[in-house]
């Protein structure tokens, strides 16, 4: 076998194990084709060029670690309490405010309830929100460069942290895909959770936006606790005990709908 064929063949295994494990890093790659770091890296490369995985710092991620599937059923369940979310966070940003807002069905309504904003400076890595704001509203909307994810939208590339460190922002609004009994929030991909972490740092005030679904769901990749927030609107009483660690932590907790 040639040496084409080889690169062929594995760079398809590694594609397979992405599908399966969302992420691998550049050492596990090595170690599971036998090659060398320098290898791994320009594999990854090579296929990121071709729009077949992302880059990331130290690794690669599938493009969609959520299924299409999966996020219909997001889009059409819970509307009315995201809607009643998405309303009680516009109150929370002020007109002018600059803001970062994640990506997700939670904050593709919050979008849709900030058109009677005025003046907002706006970042997001979701597509379809840049897009609808961009018809909707005169506000400055930026985004990061990179890879678009069919599934919903979302824009990657192994430089969206660097991007992101540039700015600044009032308010950063948070959505995620569980928070555990324990108090930990978490997300379903990696790339996501490095943009989040990223925008909360370069931000005076968190604010998670969460429906009661989520409550007892585990995420793949942890984010952090709850207590990292400063602001928490959700439809859900959150349980007794997550809710005297965040009140301890002297996080706002918001409850829409009582």
């Amino acid at each position: 076998m040639d040496d084409t064929n080889k690169k062929g063949q594995r760079q398809a295994r590694l594609l397979g194990e992405l599908k399966r494990r969302n992420y691998l890093s550049l050492e596990a790659i090595a170690r599971m084709f036998d090659v060398t770091i320098q290898t791994a890296r320009r594999d990854v490369m090579e296929l990121e060029s071709h729009g077949r995985l992302r880059r990331m710092h130290g690794g690669a991620i599938t493009i969609d670690a959520i299924s299409p599937e999966e996020l219909r059923h997001r889009r059409t369940h819970n509307v009315g309490p995201k809607e009643q979310i998405a309303a009680r966070v516009a109150q929370e940003i002020p007109h002018g405010a600059a803001v970062f807002l994640d990506t997700g069905t939670t904050c593709e309504t919050i979008a849709r309830a900030l058109v009677r904003h005025r003046g907002l400076r706006l970042l997001t890595y979701s597509l379809r929100i840049a897009a609808y704001l961009r018809e909707a509203t005169d506000f400055v909307i930026a985004i990061p460069g990179g890879f678009v994810r069919q599934v919903d939208g979302g824009v990657f590339r192994e430089t969206s942290h660097d991007f992101l460190q540039s700015f600044q922002f009032d308010m950063a609004v948070i959505s995620v895909s569980g928070l555990d009994w324990t108090g930990t929030l978490a997300d379903d991909d990696p790339a996501e959770v490095e943009i989040v972490r990223t925008a909360m740092a370069q931000s005076q005030t968190a604010l998670l936006a969460i429906d009661g679904s989520k409550f007892g769901q585990r995420g793949l990749v942890r984010l952090g606790p709850l207590t990292d927030m400063d602001i928490v609107v959700t439809d859900h009483p959150l349980p007794d005990q997550i809710r005297d660690q965040i009140l301890a932590a002297k996080v706002r907790y918001i409850q829409v709908g009582t």
